[in-house]
């Protein structure tokens, strides 16, 4: 039986998926070699430092958030829709959640920074639009419910047996009123 060729897609394949299943800290040469059913000489030609198999394990793993989202989006409920999104996704991939919220993010030093790295125009134009707030004011709440949600979502990943999701819900949803009044008595219309 001819050898298989390991290639660096291969490797990075089976990098992401030992992340999904087992967490980021089992994504070790060896269990990729297992995976693989190959030696570990073709995962080290690909692992000669394992930060940037990390960083592809990430770059896997935010694409894959992008389409899991993206797929469970009501166009007419977006900013609700979005937040239910991520704290299925915290139930159903718990390790990539958080590998995801997790993972060191460089260039940094503010939640406004973050905000402008990792947040959506498009979504805050949505709130602006749905809430009647003028679009720093609905940055402002999409901020707050990014971080509600981040916390949330972990508690909700960790939590064994697991708590229900309409319990996360209806708190996501408390939380957003309150916000929301926050913003609208004190950001201004």
């Amino acid at each position: 039986m001819p050898k298989q060729r390991i290639t660096r897609e291969m490797v990075v394949d089976a990098a992401f998926e030992t992340a999904r299943s087992e967490g980021m800290e089992q994504v070790m040469v060896k269990t990729i070699a297992e995976r693989l059913h190959c030696s570990v000489q073709p995962v080290y030609s690909y692992c000669q430092n394992m930060d940037g198999l990390r960083k592809a394990v990430i770059e896997r793993t935010n694409a894959f958030i992008q389409e899991y989202v993206a797929k469970r989006i009501d166009k007419e409920n977006l900013f609700q829709s979005s937040g239910q999104a991520y704290i299925q996704l915290a139930k159903e991939e718990p390790h990539l959640y958080k590998l995801f919220i997790l993972h060191e993010r460089s260039n940094i030093s503010s939640l406004q920074d973050l905000y402008e790295k990792h947040g959506s125009s498009h979504m805050a134009q949505a709130i602006s639009a749905l809430c009647g707030i003028d679009i720093e004011a609905a940055k402002q709440l999409h901020l707050h419910m990014l971080i509600y949600t981040i916390g949330i979502g972990t508690i909700f990943a960790v939590s064994k047996p697991g708590i229900a999701p309409d319990e996360i819900y209806a708190q996501q949803e408390e939380a957003y009123q309150a916000f929301l009044d926050y913003t609208i008595n004190h950001k201004g219309m």
